[in-house]
């Protein structure tokens, strides 16, 4: 009978879905689905709720256990679903023995509480999970952190994730090389606020240090990646690796969220807008082909129209290249859920002006992306992606996982042509 798991969110979701399917496995649960929910907007939830509606309708006997950001914040909500049999919070989730408990109160058809959600601020250290691979991916993702420590007014996910967290150098390094060993061509080092990295380890390296020790320890690695970074954040060792190291990918997703300084603050945010342009000019200088993408947030409460106008002009001033563009969730406990709200079709129509900035922005860099030659990682259905993130469709046939040179001939405006 099958197992299965339903993602929603980041990229440290996807990988710890991974390591969740081998725990409950090894438990020996089966003919379960289990939800790994996300917070960060009231849409993730709302999709969530919807997904497992969807799913009790499809799989009318099986079991269904719900976890995941959106199942720390909000247990209570899950578990007054009916079609959810069981709720573990974060902590649990990764959690062999919650896993074997979880199969045994399911197999026993115990009455009670379905929760299993203890209090994630108290959870002190981020353990290292081996898994060999993530299904149908060709990129690997590696857990590097975890939590976080500051507390942006508009963000649940703090008290989803609980405290920053870091995975000792040594297992990071291992569990890339393991990988490496099972055929991955590139890892991607995923977490919450990864450039908090090592603060609470000892000696506190820092972020950089890891990247440089990982390409140093696993020379057989053709490919690193970043996830989401806080610019702010970056070390000596960071921006030197960046520049020196070919195999560390040109391309950097910033947590740059808006473009006036005043809306920052009441973000409370830790950057200005004279800090986020500065870094991407700086790493352009030292990395001439990089990509930048960033996180913007539309329609934040007070937001003006000026103030609007200075995040749309932020695309252009950091030549940013991906945008993911989310409109102003008020998330229910955080501070910014109390501030003056923009209407709704305000926020929703500034949205959508981000995404046509970000599109074109996006068209832009192809432009320049013709004629370059570029190394292509391909996925599936002869697409790929360059070092840059860019998505390339091959004319030929090409296995995925495999690396071609290729020559950029053109674009349709949202992916590259070659031939």
């Amino acid at each position: 009978m099958s197992l299965d798991v339903v993602t929603f969110g980041c990229r440290l979701n996807t990988y710890e879905s991974q390591a969740m399917r081998r725990a409950a496995a090894a438990a020996g649960l089966e003919d379960a689905v289990i939800v790994n929910t996300c917070a960060v907007t009231g849409e993730a939830v709302r999709q969530a709720r919807q997904a497992i509606r969807r799913l009790r309708r499809e799989r009318p006997h099986a079991r269904i256990i719900v976890t995941g950001c959106a199942a720390q914040t909000e247990p209570a909500t899950f578990a007054a679903m009916e079609e959810v049999d069981r709720v573990l919070g974060n902590g649990e989730k990764l959690d062999g023995g919650a896993w074997i408990r979880t199969r045994e109160a399911l197999d026993d058809g115990a009455a009670g509480s379905k929760l299993a959600v203890a209090d994630i601020m108290t959870i002190k250290e981020t353990a290292p999970h081996l898994i060999d691979g993530i299904d149908r991916r060709v990129r690997a993702f590696v857990q590097v952190q975890n939590g976080c420590d500051h507390r942006c007014t508009f963000c649940i996910i703090p008290y989803g994730r609980g405290r920053s967290r870091s995975v000792p150098m040594g297992a990071v390094v291992a569990q890339v090389r393991r990988l490496v060993e099972n055929g991955y061509r590139e890892v991607v080092l995923t977490g919450v606020d990864i450039t908090s990295y090592g603060g609470d380890l000892p000696g506190t390296p820092r972020l950089g240090r890891l990247i440089k020790q990982i390409l140093k320890h696993v020379p057989e690695l053709e490919r690193l990646r970043l996830s989401s970074i806080d610019s702010i954040e970056a070390d000596a060792d960071l921006i030197a690796a960046l520049a020196e190291e070919p195999r560390l990918m040109p391309h950097l997703h910033l947590s740059l969220q808006a473009g006036d300084d005043l809306i920052l603050k009441r973000m409370k945010r830790r950057h200005a807008r004279a800090d986020a342009v500065a870094f991407c000019a700086r790493v352009r200088r030292l990395r001439p082909d990089v990509a930048f993408g960033a996180d913007i947030i539309a329609g934040f409460p007070t937001e003006s129209e000026a103030m609007f106008a200075r995040s749309l002009d932020l695309v252009d001033d950091c030549g940013l290249a991906h945008l993911h563009v989310f409109p102003f969730s008020p998330r229910p406990g955080t501070p910014a859920a109390r501030m003056p709200q923009v209407a709704r079709p305000v926020v929703k129509e500034r949205a959508r002006r981000l995404r046509e900035k970000g599109a074109a922005a996006l068209a832009l860099r192809l432009d320049g992306e013709v004629g370059a030659r570029r190394r292509v990682l391909v996925e599936s259905g002869g697409v790929g992606r360059t070092g840059q993130f860019m998505p390339v469709r091959l004319a030929a046939a090409a296995a995925p996982g495999t690396i071609h040179d290729v020559t950029i001939a053109g674009h349709d405006g949202r992916q590259l042509f070659a031939p």
